[in-house]
């Protein structure tokens, strides 16, 4: 059963993952403030007051160990760009799913995601020793489907009216996943990516 040792630094060439902590909930809010970024999301992260409640929650759940969240720095500016999480972990399955990620849109299409999912993943499947990881999407969230795909995950169903949006109406969830024995063409291929 693996578990997850607080603090967990990750760095690479241009990432920095840092334990999410109330200090960069400033900045973090700034960069929520541009609506595009929750347009498919079930979350208001535009609303100040819903993504402050939603960022310090996620800190108390890090204590019960349901949610790891990580704000990301762009190293190379030091500016905080966005967060992602640890979330749905079930040490007992050796699984957890990573999600709730968003950036800033300057760094859409960047290479940032990338290199944040690789150190993610090599984590999860190096350290933390899990078989599964998966990844949630709304399936009109196209962009989303491009990057989680682009990593190398499986597209294994659709949960139909999984979930209400802010505006009352249903998300249809896209669940993707990579397992342990797919993780070394993975990592592979990420890292050309990266090179390239």
């Amino acid at each position: 059963m693996f578990a997850i040792q607080h603090p967990v630094l990750i760095e690479g060439q241009r990432v920095r993952l840092m334990p999410l902590d109330n200090s960069h909930l400033p900045e973090l809010l700034a960069v929520g403030s541009k609506r595009e970024i929750w347009q498919h999301m079930s979350l208001r992260g535009d609303d100040k007051e819903a993504l402050m409640t939603h960022l310090k929650s996620a800190i108390l759940k890090r204590g019960t160990g349901e949610i790891y969240p990580f704000t990301v720095i762009d190293k190379l500016s030091g500016k905080i760009i966005g967060s992602t999480f640890f979330h749905n972990i079930f040490p007992e399955h050796h699984k957890l799913e990573i999600g709730w990620t968003w950036y800033d849109p300057e760094y859409w299409g960047t290479g940032y995601n990338t290199e944040c999912k690789l150190l993610l993943l090599t984590h999860c499947f190096e350290k933390l020793k899990t078989v599964r990881v998966q990844f949630q999407t709304n399936e009109t969230n196209i962009r989303s489907r491009a990057a989680i795909q682009k990593i190398g995950a499986v597209y294994e169903g659709l949960m139909r009216k999984e979930r209400l949006r802010p505006d009352g109406s249903h998300r249809n969830t896209m669940i993707f996943s990579i397992i342990d024995e797919e993780w070394p063409a993975v990592k592979a291929m990420l890292m050309e990516k990266l090179i390239a």
